[in-house]
């Protein structure tokens, strides 16, 4: 798997600040790749005890049998990670409230480029970095994948958010969880976090609009963009008509599935 450079954040200590109600039920955060991982776990943590947030590793397929007591129901638990459909995926989060994350495909196109051009991310592609490789280049690799090191858009998605359609998971998008963080003190926020919490089987505090505050500043994330040392001159602000286009040739209707259309 790839490796991933990140900065340590400190809602470890921010955590003890509040009071803190322990998890009933194990919780995961599940998401697409590039999808706001990060922002979604750093959130949730400021409302799980710390002794409850499991940090052994970002769980993923290839790791989940060595690490099945993230989802031990006697002992619950929050973790995250980018976990594909399988039937040992669906075993392992049989008991655990289960919340997927996706992205519009359009702009996790244009983010997955600017992440694999960054100097955070190891995955033996640094050859990508080359001025040689044109911006429209990498979005066609993005979308049709690197064959042999690194998947398709449709693989991605298809294994680590439609799949797990249907089977219970709760589906939020990383555009409305933006919308809501940059109106935080509307209605319309407090009824979204309201769900959100509700799906996490986290009882609301009053205080909550504080600590989504706190677990949302960028400055905690190692993978936002602000925090990824990168040169994306090469990626535009957003695609072409002709990419778009490539986006709904490589994943036919899945905007639409996931509520983008």
């Amino acid at each position: 798997m790839p490796r991933i450079s990140m900065i340590k954040d400190n809602l470890d200590e921010r955590n003890a600040e509040f009071e803190q109600k322990p998890l009933t039920t194990p919780l995961f955060l599940n998401s697409v790749p590039k999808s706001g991982t990060h922002l979604m776990r750093n959130i949730v943590r400021m409302f799980v005890p710390v002794e409850q947030q499991y940090h052994d590793t970002f769980i993923q397929i290839p790791l989940l049998n060595q690490h099945a007591t993230a989802f031990d129901p006697r002992t619950p638990k929050v973790s995250w990670g980018h976990l594909l459909y399988s039937d040992e995926s669906a075993l392992a989060t049989s008991f655990a409230k289960n919340i997927l994350l996706v992205r519009d495909p359009y702009t996790w196109v244009l983010a997955r480029a600017r992440f694999f051009l960054s100097e955070n991310f190891d995955g033996k592609l640094d050859h990508l970095r080359s001025e040689r490789i044109s911006g429209n280049d990498l979005i066609n690799m993005m979308i049709f994948g690197i064959h042999g090191k690194a998947p398709e858009m449709a693989d991605v998605y298809k294994h680590n958010a439609a799949a797990w359609l249907g089977t219970g998971v709760k589906l939020y998008r990383f555009e409305d969880l933006m919308k809501h963080l940059k109106q935080l003190d509307s209605d319309d926020a407090a009824a979204f976090f309201s769900q959100l919490f509700e799906d996490c089987g986290i009882e609301k505090p009053n205080d909550w609009r504080e600590r989504v505050l706190i677990g949302s500043d960028k400055a905690q994330s190692g993978t936002a963009r602000d925090n990824l040392t990168v040169d994306d001159s090469r990626i535009p602000r957003e695609l072409s008509d002709l990419q778009k286009q490539l986006v709904n040739v490589a994943v036919p209707g899945l905007r639409a599935l996931l509520g983008y259309e």
